[in-house]
């Protein structure tokens, strides 16, 4: 089973999807894991979500989709489980906090918050992904390949 789950074709565009995702991605989960690029920390985000009335477990598992997802699709390691991960968290994101504020960032600033176009692409790119699987130039490949 875990052969299938990291079986993947020699393919460049993933390769491109995976890194591009987890570029974008990173930044997001080191906010929350380690207060980086000015996030709140660990201990802060997972109070801040269990203060919205969201279980600690998941509050967990949104900061290792977000952070420990990324550093596994930089490897090409795990890419459908990494993907799976972020595209539940942005669709979550999306249709709980940005939905209400419509479609568009705020480029301009002038609305209350951000709508969920950035959650669009990112859903994309993972469901792409965990058909695809990471391509060429991925542990997954290496270690399926075996």
């Amino acid at each position: 089973m875990l052969g299938r789950l990291m079986e993947t074709r020699d393919d460049l565009a993933a390769v491109v999807l995976r890194l591009g995702l987890g570029v974008v991605m990173l930044p997001h989960g080191a906010q929350k894991a380690l207060g980086w690029f000015g996030g709140r920390g660990f201990t802060a985000t997972t109070d801040a979500f269990v203060a919205q009335g969201i279980p600690y477990v998941l509050a967990l598992l949104v900061i290792a989709a977000e952070f420990l997802g990324p550093l596994g699709l930089f490897v090409g390691l795990l890419t459908r489980v990494a993907s799976f991960g972020i595209f539940c968290v942005m669709f979550v994101a999306a249709t709980t906090v940005h939905a209400k504020h419509g479609f568009f960032m705020n480029w301009f600033g002038q609305q209350q918050g951000e709508g969920f176009e950035y959650h669009i692409l990112a859903m994309a790119i993972a469901f792409a992904l965990m058909i695809r699987g990471g391509g060429s130039l991925s542990l997954d490949r290496a270690i399926a390949g075996r």
